[in-house]
């Protein structure tokens, strides 16, 4: 029996350096239950475009669902655009939500927003924050989490903290990374063996400016950037840093905060956007106001000198993430919502 075709449109450029999307992870996933062609590839962002739109004319036929990744930023215009095709067709198309920022869309867009979310099937958002924001505005939205291989991920308990710090995202202004130098001033004074490592691939020159912010501010020879890695290369580096930190203004369900918390890594996150929703304060991580270094200091400090508090927020964060599992939870909510015979229910 042959399988259903689900066409997937997003940005799938982890060739061109950047990091894989939900269209190559979560498509990768879906493909052992179902056809699942992934697009698009193209660099430019006009062919991308074009390539996604051609490749929903060309399989229309074949096709059961498409699900479109749906940011707050101009690639919310493309999906915006297969929508609008999507339903020329009279195919079945499911925005899937990412980025903390979607509600100023919602409030700046509002006729294009009623457009794409209102005539979809419906809306997967990967956070409680997500669902309880667009069923705020009349859309019908379903919860599925991100998702991740809880197998892959080697749980290291760490019982003597240090102020060693690991930034796993990309370099954008949205994630504000410059935040995490203004912490490690702050730690430097306290800690002569404070160090920081951050991880994560160029998105808009931000990089550069940490960069030139980092000499201005003599630490230089305190932070590493490690430009872009694998999974499995920074899972491995994980292995020599103690705390991780998380400095966006704007945020939905971050993987690599999941994954930090998989691999006993103790969490200290700005609590903006999705994250609240994804953990408790105090249990599964330490959470700060959006901007405030001082506060982030002094939660990592906390942790440093109280190192069985440390090991509950990991263990805790650990038990909190293996919900996610595509196996054991993950899984079986998208083959429900795709296998309901072209009648989506929330």
């Amino acid at each position: 029996m042959q399988k259903e075709m689900i066409l997937y449109i997003g940005n799938k450029l982890s060739k061109h350096g950047n990091t894989p999307t939900s269209v190559e992870v979560l498509g990768d996933l879906l493909k052992k239950e179902f056809q699942v062609p992934q697009v698009s590839d193209k660099k430019s962002k006009l062919l991308r475009l074009v390539d996604m739109l051609w490749s929903i004319l060309r399989q229309r036929k074949k096709i059961s669902y498409i699900l479109i990744d749906t940011y707050s930023t101009s690639n919310f215009y493309y999906a915006l655009l297969c929508a609008w095709l999507a339903k020329i067709l009279d195919i079945p198309y499911i925005p899937i939500l990412h980025g903390g920022n979607l509600e100023r869309r919602l409030q700046n867009n509002k006729r294009f927003s009623d457009f794409l979310f209102l005539n979809a099937a419906v809306n997967v958002a990967p956070s409680g924050y997500l669902e309880h924001t667009f069923a705020q505005y009349g859309y019908k939205t379903r919860f599925i989490p991100n998702t991740i291989d809880i197998d892959r991920y080697k749980f290291m308990s760490r019982t003597n903290l240090r102020p060693k710090l690991l930034y796993v995202r990309a370099f954008s202004t949205l994630y504000n990374p410059k935040m995490a130098l203004d912490v490690l001033a702050i730690l430097t004074k306290r800690y002569d063996d404070t160090k920081l490592c951050m991880v994560g691939p160029d998105r808009d020159g931000t990089l550069e400016e940490v960069k030139r912010k980092a000499v201005a501010m003599g630490l230089e020879e305190r932070v590493v950037f490690a430009g872009k890695l694998e999974k499995e290369e920074w899972w491995e580096l994980s292995k020599e840093y103690d705390i991780f930190i998380n400095t966006t203004n704007f945020d939905n369900t971050p993987v690599s905060v999941m994954e930090a918390m998989a691999l006993g890594l103790p969490v200290v996150s700005t609590n903006v956007g999705g994250i609240p929703c994804l953990v408790e304060d105090g249990k599964e991580a330490m959470l700060v106001d959006p901007n405030d270094a001082d506060a982030m200091a002094q939660q990592i400090s906390q942790l440093i000198e109280d190192p069985s508090k440390a090991v509950a927020l990991a263990k805790n964060a650990r038990t909190k993430v293996e919900t996610f599992d595509w196996e054991k939870s993950v899984k079986q909510m998208w083959i429900k919502l795709l296998r309901e015979d072209g009648n989506v229910t929330v």
